[in-house]
């Protein structure tokens, strides 16, 4: 077993947090990520937060420096053997990372993530583990239990927190919950992943790819949605180009990098009671949106380096 398996089999919080006894307002913080054709420094001044719907104080806001992330590269592994034409792809990606950035490959196989590293900044040793998916159908059980279980179990970094993202190729279908048809398309389990991210501080960002044990237009919808709702929930993005494969993933992978470039921890306070807090985040900027997550639990800690004094 990998020193990362055990880890993930003996690390019981997703994130850490402040205690959970204390009952006044607590330092939270939360990933937000610039969505412009010319990007602009976001600052406090230029931001708005609302907090269960009321406007509420921003601390801070930390832009994240390449050296304080994680990204977790997350293959399904039902995926059909067609997609080992993208591991060049997947490659020249890792091997473009900025310095310090650490890097994970995993596999989503039978409910959990199997993997031959722990997190490295030594890129061309991860890119050179990237294999063919199995291809065998229904290896990746549900790639949104995967997805839970990776993120409830998620390593601390021993340098201290750093901004942790997610990136799947996966077809997104969620064999548990039944029937592919559009009339089907509320699943607990993609539900479930989605507060398990949330809970975590972690934006899910993914990449639709078919697989030979799901084909049709329903099952494209089916998948496609239920990553659209994740990308939602937590303040990612979910790529994919129509109903079939894209021809090359190096265009969305681009874009997934420069999301992390332009992405900034917020730090806010946040009511210890609660389990989770609605938050929305706008700018005065303009021509500039935002994306975050639609729920954060407060206490979260996602960056060594951002602000967490916060005056009530």
């Amino acid at each position: 077993m990998t020193r990362f398996g055990f880890l993930l089999a003996t690390t019981l919080l997703a994130a850490p947090v402040l205690s959970a006894q204390q009952e006044g307002p607590v330092p939270t913080q939360a990933i937000v990520t610039v969505d412009s054709k010319s990007p602009q420094k976001l600052t406090v001044q230029t931001t708005k937060l609302k907090i269960n719907g009321r406007e509420a104080e921003l601390a801070s806001l930390t832009q994240i420096p390449s050296n304080g992330v994680q990204i977790a590269l997350l293959i399904d592994d039902g995926l059909r053997s067609s997609v080992g034409r993208q591991i060049g792809d997947l490659q020249g990606f890792i091997n473009a990372l900025p310095a310090g950035t650490e890097i994970f490959v995993g596999y989503m196989q039978n409910g959990r993530i199997v993997s031959t590293q722990d997190f490295t900044t030594d890129h061309a040793a991860a890119a050179k583990n990237l294999r063919i998916p199995l291809g065998s159908a229904g290896a990746s059980a549900s790639p949104y239990f995967c997805l839970s279980d990776f993120v409830q179990k998620w390593p601390s970094s021993e340098s201290g927190p750093k901004a942790r993202f997610v990136m799947m190729l996966t077809n997104g279908v969620d064999p548990y919950n039944g029937s592919v048809d559009p009339t089907n398309q509320n699943s607990t389990y993609v539900d479930n992943a989605v507060r398990d991210a949330q809970r975590a501080g972690v934006p899910v960002y993914s990449i639709y790819y078919g697989d030979v044990g799901y084909r049709g237009q329903n099952a494209s919808f089916s998948g496609q949605s239920y990553l659209a709702e994740v990308a939602e929930g937590t303040g990612g993005r979910a790529y994919f180009q129509g109903s079939g494969n894209p021809v090359s993933l190096t265009p969305f992978l681009t874009q997934f990098t420069k999301s992390i470039a332009e992405s900034y921890v917020a730090t806010f306070n946040a009511g210890a009671r609660s389990n989770l807090v609605d938050l929305r985040f706008s700018t005065s900027l303009s021509g500039t949106k935002l994306r975050a997550p639609q729920k954060a639990r407060p206490g979260t800690r996602i960056s060594a380096s951002g602000q967490l004094a916060v005056t009530p």
